[in-house]
């Protein structure tokens, strides 16, 4: 049976049957995200294993690694990557055209310090990702599951913010962004509540100069919707 990290935490489920904060849907393949999956991902995808990973080896040097849970089409993880080369980026995502699109972003802006992993982002964490190694973690605009109903179904929770917090290594930073005010509600108090995780601003941050403004983004805040961005750190031991 494959090594597994000693310090599995509540959120882990053996039976694996718990709510998923994603529905994995059928989506076309362009003809250039079909042909970077097939050219590039035996070199940027990073199968997943219930093992962890030696992410020094994975890059083949060693640096501060950030690891980002669903990147949708990529666009903004390919930014950040590119403005930081001094950093290795792990994406971890779902979805077929998304994958395609960042591996095409990968080939055309040559990027060498990105990995991709196509896989539940909370199995991964669990048995991939070794405690205190994570310099940072990105997770921007997750599914908020408006419905009332739904909103047992959002990624930011208390079991997975203890995990990710138990991924950081001290000093790391948790950045979440979400465009719904009350996810970002839910979002501030649950992280509030993580007693290993210290606010950086009084409540939400200003937007980090190292995330871009989407396309998205940018339509909605000149229809006056905001945006609300929440960056915690973890204390030094």
């Amino acid at each position: 049976m494959p090594d597994q990290p000693n310090d599995k935490p509540m959120f882990y489920d053996p039976t694996e049957r718990r709510i998923r904060s994603f529905v994995t849907r059928a989506g076309r393949l362009s003809v250039a995200q079909a042909r970077a999956i097939e050219e590039l991902s035996p070199r940027f995808c990073v199968p997943y294993q219930k093992s962890l990973l030696d992410i020094d080896a994975c890059f083949g040097r060693a640096a501060p690694a950030i690891l980002e849970i669903g990147f949708g089409m990529g666009d903004s993880t390919a930014q950040i990557a590119a403005a930081m080369p001094d950093r290795n980026f792990i994406g971890v995502e779902v979805h077929t055209p998304g994958i395609g699109s960042l591996l095409k972003l990968i080939g055309e802006q040559h990027l060498e310090n990105l990995r991709i992993v196509q896989h539940d982002a909370v199995e991964v964490l669990t048995h991939m990702i070794a405690p205190a190694s994570l310099a940072g973690v990105h997770v921007f605009f997750p599914d908020p599951w408006h419905k009332a109903r739904h909103n047992k179904r959002r990624l930011i929770q208390p079991a997975l913010v203890s995990l990710l917090a138990s991924r950081l290594a001290p000093g790391g930073y948790l950045h979440c962004a979400t465009d719904w005010e009350d996810y970002a509600v839910q979002m501030l108090e649950v992280l509030n509540a993580e007693p290993a995780l210290r606010n950086t601003a009084d409540t939400y941050a200003p937007r980090p100069p190292y995330r871009p403004v989407t396309k998205f983004e940018n339509r909605g805040l000149r229809l006056g919707h905001g945006v609300w961005d929440l960056v915690f750190d973890k204390s030094p031991d």
